[in-house]
C-alpha cells in the first residue's frame, strides 16, 4: 500500500487596495454658534487692548506718548524706560515690588491654608453652631473690603500695627469666599470612606489634612490662591488707610503717588506706565504657572465601590 501526499497550496488572491475614506461631512455652522464665538471675540478684543496699549505705551519716549499713534511703536525704548524706573528715587520702586511680593504672596499662601481648614472642617466635622457659623462666613462674602478699611485702621491704632507691615498683612489672610469655596469643593471632592481609611490606618487628624485632603483639593486651592493674590496685589485701600511711609507702599499706591506728581515732574508719567507694565508680569506668570493644576478626578479610582 502506497501512500501518496499531495501538498495543495493556499495562495491567498491578493486583496483590493481599501477605498479611500469619505469625507467628512462638514457640520454647518449653527447661528448660535457663531454668535457666541463672535461674541467671545469682542470680550477678548475688549479686554487685551488696554494691555496692548501698555505694552506698547511702556517702549516710548514721554515725548512720543503724545506726539505719535497710541496704538503703535515709535522707536522703541523698553530696557531704556524700565531702567530709569528701577532707578528713580534710589530705586523706590523696586522696594514697592518686593513690598507687593511680600503682601501678596504670604498673603495669598496663609489665606489659601487658613480656607482649606476651614472650609474642610465645615465640610466634614459636624459640631454646633456649623450652619451659624457658615452663614457668617456668607456674610462676610458679601462685604466689600472698603467698609472694613477704616473699623480696622481703628483697631490697628490701638495695636499700634498702623505703618507697619502687620497692618497690611494680617487682614489680607482672611478670605471668606475661599473658605466658602474649599467648603463646597470639600463636600463633593473628598469622600468619607477615604477619610476613614486613614483613620483606621492610624492618621493623625493633621495628617490626613496635610497629606491627603490638601492633594485632593488642590484644585480649589490653587482658585484660592489666584484670586487672594491677585486680590492682595490690587489692593489700593487698605495700605492707603494703613500706611504713612512711602518706603512701605505696595507698587499700586506708589503708582498713584507717581501719577499725582507727574503735574511737577513730567517724567513721571512714562515710569508710571513702565511701572504699571512690570506690575502686570507677576500676575500673568502666577495665572500660566498655576493654570495646570487646574483639574478634576484627582481622587477618581480611589475608592472601590
Amino acid at each position: 500500500m502506497s501512500a501518496t501526499t499531495t501538498s495543495t497550496r493556499t495562495d491567498a488572491p491578493p486583496t483590493a487596495p481599501a477605498p479611500p475614506p469619505a469625507p467628512r461631512r462638514r457640520r454647518p455652522l449653527r447661528p448660535g454658534r457663531v454668535l457666541l464665538v463672535a461674541v467671545l471675540a469682542l470680550a477678548a478684543v475688549y479686554f487685551l487692548i488696554p494691555v496692548y496699549w501698555l505694552v506698547v505705551a511702556a517702549t516710548k519716549s514721554n515725548g512720543s506718548l503724545y506726539g505719535s499713534f497710541g496704538f503703535w511703536f515709535d522707536a522703541p525704548q523698553l530696557w531704556h524706560n524700565l531702567g530709569k524706573v528701577f532707578a528713580y528715587d534710589d530705586h523706590i520702586y523696586l522696594q514697592w515690588a518686593l513690598n507687593s511680593l511680600l503682601y501678596a504672596g504670604v498673603g495669598a499662601v496663609v489665606a489659601t491654608l487658613l480656607s482649606a481648614a476651614a472650609g474642610f472642617a465645615l465640610a466634614k466635622y459636624r459640631f454646633r453652631g456649623r450652619e451659624a457659623v457658615f452663614k457668617l462666613v456668607l456674610a462676610g462674602v458679601l462685604l466689600p473690603s472698603t467698609a472694613l478699611a477704616l473699623p480696622l485702621y481703628l483697631m490697628f491704632s490701638k495695636l499700634e500695627l498702623t505703618n507697619t507691615y502687620w497692618g497690611v498683612l494680617i487682614p489680607s489672610v482672611v478670605s471668606p469666599f475661599g473658605v466658602y469655596l474649599c467648603r463646597i469643593y470639600a463636600e463633593s471632592a473628598v469622600p468619607d470612606t477615604v477619610l476613614e481609611a486613614a483613620r483606621v490606618d492610624g492618621a493623625s487628624e493633621e495628617r490626613i489634612f496635610f497629606t491627603l485632603v490638601l492633594r485632593i483639593m488642590s484644585p480649589a486651592l490653587v482658585t484660592v490662591f489666584l484670586f487672594q493674590f491677585v486680590h492682595i496685589w490690587n489692593n489700593y485701600f487698605l495700605p492707603l488707610v494703613m500706611l504713612s511711609e512711602d518706603r512701605k507702599y505696595p507698587i499700586t499706591l506708589g503708582l498713584v503717588t507717581w501719577k499725582e506728581a507727574a503735574d511737577r515732574f513730567p517724567e513721571l508719567t512714562q515710569y508710571t506706565i513702565g511701572g504699571a507694565f512690570v506690575s502686570v508680569i507677576p500676575l500673568a506668570f502666577a495665572m500660566l504657572v498655576l493654570q495646570r493644576y487646574w483639574r478634576t478626578g484627582l481622587t477618581e479610582g480611589s475608592v472601590k465601590e
